[in-house]
């Protein structure tokens, strides 16, 4: 196998192991909006961290790096969905006091 594509295996397959590592606790916390246990931080990061990958990965010359991409817009996308249930639940305990 030559390196390129040892290469491109190598992304898709670290792009597999992120999002199904990551996936679960998002369709956990988006399925039953529980959120006591999680950082605030730790999703505004990760969505951060997503945005600039996949910058990266759309800035990268001569071609798109696809793996790096898709994976950052599925876990960026995630993260700010649980970032903003976590907002909410908070902000409303907040006002239940």
């Amino acid at each position: 196998m030559e390196q390129s594509g040892f290469y491109e295996i190598c992304g898709w397959v670290a792009s597999i192991c992120l999002i199904l590592g990551y996936l679960p606790q998002a369709i956990e916390t988006i399925r039953t909006r529980k959120t006591d246990g999680i950082a605030l931080p730790t999703f505004l990061m990760t969505a951060v961290g997503g945005i600039c990958f996949m910058l990266q990965g759309i800035l990268h010359k001569p071609e798109v790096l696809w793996a790096l991409f898709i994976t950052n817009l599925i876990t960026t996308i995630s993260s700010l969905i649980v970032f903003i249930i976590k907002l909410k639940n908070d902000y409303g305990k907040k006002r239940k006091k």
